[in-house]
């Protein structure tokens, strides 16, 4: 049981086969309720999760946060009723009426197992591979802390982490990325059981999955283990060979009958992804032997599943080690509890303060990668929980520093190599944010955002603080061309929920960018940066002020504005040279600087309406990418000066003239308005 030397006897209240069975008829009436859901993988894999929650599975029903439980994650997570059934049976706050109220409007039980619903659920799963990923993440974060705060035998980082997965999962293209890099990693607390029933949507896989996957695996660098998914005593052996070996993740591949029970619907893949009906559901019970009614769990049953107790008893003997560590090491204990609940020192945002400050005074022309690099070095001094990494990029991203270490040399480092895995990497930070103890941060291309941009998708929908070092920001990076040359990829990015992107003009912006990502605790932050420098731009000390709003008077003209131009990015400097111009002909135009729209749109309608007067209705917007997000700005009666089509290849300010990103083209298009 939870608590208790992994593997030992269980006491034989319940047989094994009445525990898995509980979840079976949980699954399938619960998925026959909402008439929607997917029972096959619950009823299939019941029996490896009994096995595992029960005799091996450290966690606290009553504390699901308790920082060095074990982590379970369903990477198949169609399969929710799985999960849900074991948080309810295990003694989670989650009630039999939650799991009666399964893909309800504002349950507890949504169709897939989303972080911050539900207790116990350590990630939303549904995208397949992506949690499979973001257990990946777990456990590079689990051997980090280890290595950076275990000392001699106060073990206080010490967990598995535990993964379902099933044929979706290992199809997907990102689970090569991630289970590559766990075996170079060799992340040996990583045990994967793969749900091998050979079913998915369309039928048996075999017509378009024939893989080796244990020679794939084996390939990976990974222990591989085969078992019979239904034989509990082969289970808990395969178990303890996993656990035993410590320098290799482990993949044991479990044969199931997906659907188990059910008479007529078992192996078929009739049961993967609809109700089983009512005759299959009263057919399945007297297949199991179960004749209890739906929704009710005999109390010896609960009894064998409860792990209210032995959890507490995990717990309190984690607590009474850590006791000592903190007498013996009360440094690093006052700093992994500051990591964990995600303060910062007390004096970091007025060092951050200063830094702006004088990024300001400075005034370095630099491309705001390099300024990046420069906020990244101050930062990883501060903040010894910054993560960093990048998709094989990191001389172009300049995501590293001098003090970076990185975790293949060393497993207490800082800073990964991902190789070029986009997509990996964005779903590996995802399971190190939601691990614990880490602000993660990682690098490539703006243009390759495309590849992660599920992963991107999955960080905003968690609220899990997840910062991209995103570069060659433009059309303006020149000669690589429009394969490299970002268009869409801005606008995606500012149209996801609860994601802020910052696109920083100069240094002093880019540090108030990073500012502002370290800040933003409830999401992700897209940093876009320049590869080509850029002039450092004088501002007054109230303006530096007022740059963290996203949007401010950068110039302004004597008297009311009869125009107002908005720009971003490198284009700033283009478009201040326009505005001097005009102002210089006595025209009164007035610049904003708008580094982050989702920052300005958070500010009050008063200020807003300062910066952006509503009675100045003749605007230009101006950014070198596609332009559709700019015209809730400018309006019906502004222009945007954006891209239309993808970019050319030369070198990049002959690209930017090109498509009319000169001072002169803005200049006449505020002309034209005027």
């Amino acid at each position: 049981m939870s608590g208790s030397t992994p593997g030992a006897a269980r006491p034989s209240r319940a047989s094994r086969r009445e525990c898995a069975n509980a979840i079976r008829a949980l699954s399938m009436d619960a998925v026959q309720k909402a008439n929607s859901g997917h029972p096959g993988a619950p009823m299939g894999m019941a029996d490896i999760a009994e096995v595992l929650w029960n005799d091996f599975l450290r966690h606290n029903p009553s504390n699901p946060q308790w920082l060095n439980r074990d982590r379970f994650v369903l990477s198949n997570g169609h399969g929710s009723m799985l999960v849900y059934s074991l948080l309810h049976l295990t003694g989670y706050d989650l009630s039999i009426e939650d799991l009666k109220q399964f893909r309800q409007l504002h349950s507890r039980t949504p169709g897939h197992p989303e972080f911050g619903y539900t207790p116990g659920v350590e990630t939303t799963t549904g995208p397949l591979g992506q949690g499979l990923a973001n257990a990946v993440g777990m456990a590079i974060a689990e051997r980090t802390l280890a290595a950076q705060f275990n000392r001699g035998d106060l073990q206080v980082i010490d967990h598995y982490t535990y993964v379902f997965a099933g044929d979706g999962c290992l199809m997907e293209g990102v689970s090569h990325e991630v289970c590559s890099l766990a075996g170079t990693l060799g992340l040996g607390k990583l045990i994967v059981f793969y749900d091998d029933n050979g079913i998915s949507i369309d039928g048996e896989v075999h017509e378009w999955f024939a893989d080796d996957t244990a020679r794939r695996f084996e390939s990976y660098h990974w222990q591989v283990l085969k078992v019979d998914g239904h034989d509990a005593e082969a289970i808990r052996l395969a178990i303890e060979a996993a656990r035993a070996n410590t320098t290799q993740p482990t993949l044991i591949i479990c044969k199931t009958l997906i659907g188990f029970g059910s008479p007529n619907k078992q192996g078929k893949e009739s049961c993967h992804g609809a109700p089983l009906g009512a005759d299959e559901v009263a057919a399945t019970r007297v297949a199991l032997q179960w004749p209890h009614a739906p929704f009710d769990i005999p109390a010896a049953v609960y009894a064998a599943w409860n792990a209210r107790e032995s959890g507490f008893q995990a717990e309190m003997a984690w607590k009474q080690q850590f006791t000592v560590y903190e007498e013996e090491h009360p440094d690093l204990a006052l700093e992994l509890v500051r990591r964990f609940k995600r303060q910062l020192y007390a004096d970091f945002e007025s060092q951050l303060d200063q830094y702006v400050a004088s990024c300001q005074q400075k005034m370095e022309t630099v491309a705001t990668r390099k300024a990046s690099q420069n906020c990244i070095a101050l930062l990883g001094q501060l903040l010894p929980e910054l993560f960093g990494g990048s998709a094989d990029l990191t001389g172009s991203n300049l995501t590293n520093w001098k003090g970076s270490v990185p975790v293949s040399q060393n497993p207490a480092g800082n800073y990964l190599y991902y190789g070029v895995r986009e997509f990996g990497m964005g779903a590996i930070n995802n399971g190190i944010a939601l691990h614990g103890g880490f602000v993660p941060y990682g690098g490539t291309f703006l243009v390759f955002m495309d590849y992660m941009r599920n992963a991107v998708r999955m960080a905003a929908l968690m609220k899990q603080q997840s910062i991209y070092v995103f570069t060659h920001d433009s059309i303006g990076q020149g000669e690589d061309g429009p394969t490299h040359q970002p268009v869409e990829q801005i606008a995606n990015l500012r149209a996801t929920p609860n994601l802020a992107l910052w696109r920083p003009a100069d240094a002093t912006e880019t540090a108030v960018a990073w500012k502002a990502a370290i800040l933003q605790r409830k999401g992700p932050t897209a940093l876009v940066l320049s590869r080509q420098n850029l002039p450092a731009i004088a501002r007054e000390p109230e303006q530096v002020l007022v740059i963290g709003r996203g949007g401010y008077t950068l110039l302004d003209c004597q008297g009311a504005p009869a125009a107002l131009v908005i720009a971003t990015g490198s284009e700033v400097a283009i478009a201040l040279e326009a505005v001097r111009q005009l102002q210089a002909e006595g025209k009164a135009v007035r610049l904003v600087s708008m580094p982050s729209t989702s920052a300005f749109d958070a500010q009050p309608r008063e200020y807003r309406d300062q910066v952006l007067p509503p009675s100045v209705r003749k605007r230009v917007a101006v950014e070198a990418a596609h332009g559709d997000c700019w015209h809730k700005y400018v309006g019906l009666d502004g222009k945007v000066l954006g891209m239309t089509r993808f970019g050319e290849s030369a070198p990049g300010p002959v690209v930017l003239k090109h498509f009319g990103f000169t001072a002169d083209n803005v200049k006449a298009l505020v002309e034209s308005l005027l």
